[in-house]
């Protein structure tokens, strides 16, 4: 009689469990934007394949990113660099296909994009190796700074970005956490992921800290080795051109790099919510300042912010890291009355797997300064 109750007792959790995992499951449709714009382009950056440590050979990588229908995806695998990686760049079933490389250096690891090909291998010397990677007209991202290899600051040596979000890590760390949701990944495995997702505060801390003497861009990182449909749908850049993407490789292949360069993108958890349609820049006169540069004003100067969706939210301006302003509006008009770096992040008001704690949309800074040096 003892185990018949035992085993009546775990069979009611276990339906429990189903309808309750269930019930979330059936709950969760992410919210669609209904904003459409051919010169913003969505992509996903820091990406494994077999030519490294990754699961799935690169043409299948862009089946998935083309069924998912990404403008662009960012190959990254391991090397110094990876020549077998740099050679599968191209147009490629309507996909942009970009690659760099992940560095291992001295200090952790480091992702190289838009140089070209070096004749040796890159320094394993982390300043020696952002300097060759600047003079092959390249640029470099410090990867997962707080967790796996994780990164030993030292002097700034001219880093153009830092990953704020890394799903791969995130994944590994709260894999025991999110075991009650692990069935999620057969029927929506965006839902899975989107429970994996931590408060990412340590880096943007960290990233605010850098900007306050440097101009350094965030980046929403899927660091994708396996997963590689839901991981697609998880983490965007979204790039803000003047114009839609050119049909000719080289050419959009520059206007990509030349976006990330200038921070002219903002990073979205796209299986939350879909965020296209977001905008954040400044006026000075009849001059217009886009996100990721900066602003000298000796007039008055207004930041602009649109974030147009039919959906509740919650629009947050920082200056170096702490903000100052809230609203639910959907458009959002600040006269800055000092210098610093204004940054937005936005968060989802409506029901989500999303934590609260998690910026849904997090754009890259304005940096406004008193006069030029």
């Amino acid at each position: 009689m003892k185990k018949k109750r035992i085993l009546f007792v775990l069979l009611a959790l276990f339906l429990v469990y189903i309808l309750w995992l269930g019930f979330i499951l059936l709950r969760f449709k992410p919210n669609k934007s209904s904003q459409a714009s051919l010169s913003e382009v969505e992509g996903v950056y820091h990406i494994h394949s077999r030519f490294s440590d990754g699961r799935k050979p690169v043409d299948k990588i862009i089946r998935v990113a083309s069924r998912v229908r990404l403008d662009f995806i960012i190959l990254t695998d391991h090397g110094k660099p990876n020549f077998d990686s740099l050679l599968s760049e191209g147009w490629k079933e309507g996909v942009l296909v970009l690659a760099g490389s992940e560095l291992s250096v001295s200090r952790g690891h480091l992702v190289a994009l838009g140089f070209k090909l070096p004749s040796t291998d890159f320094s394993q010397n982390t300043e020696q190796a952002v300097h060759e990677i600047a003079a092959l007209g390249g640029f470099s991202i410090i990867a997962h700074p707080y967790s796996k290899v994780r990164w030993s600051w030292g002097e700034f040596v001219g880093y153009s970005g830092i990953e704020v979000i890394n799903a791969n890590a995130m994944l590994k760390r709260n894999f025991i956490f999110s075991l009650p949701y692990l069935p999620a990944l057969l029927i929506k495995p965006e839902f899975y992921l989107l429970k994996i997702l931590e408060d990412p505060s340590l880096t943007l801390k960290k990233w605010d800290e850098l900007n306050n003497s440097h101009q350094v861009y965030g980046y929403f990182s899927t660091d994708a080795h396996l997963l590689y449909r839901p991981l697609f749908s998880l983490l965007h850049l979204h790039l803000l051109l003047e114009h839609p993407l050119s049909a000719d490789f080289e050419t959009a292949k520059r206007e990509v790099y030349e976006a990330l360069r200038r921070g002219k993108f903002y990073n979205a958890i796209d299986a939350a919510s879909k965020a296209k349609g977001f905008k954040f820049w400044a006026t000075n006169g009849n001059k217009i300042t886009p996100m990721g540069e900066t602003l000298f004003f000796n007039s008055p100067v207004t930041l602009e912010i649109e974030a147009p969706f039919p959906f509740a939210k919650e629009v947050h301006l920082l200056l170096d890291g702490k903000t100052i302003l809230r609203s639910l509006e959907k458009t959002v008009s600040f006269e800055p009355t000092q210098a610093g770096t204004y940054r937005v992040e936005v968060y989802l008001k409506e029901r989500s797997p999303l934590a609260h704690n998690i910026p849904w949309i997090v754009s890259n800074p304005i940096f406004l300064r008193k006069d030029k040096e």
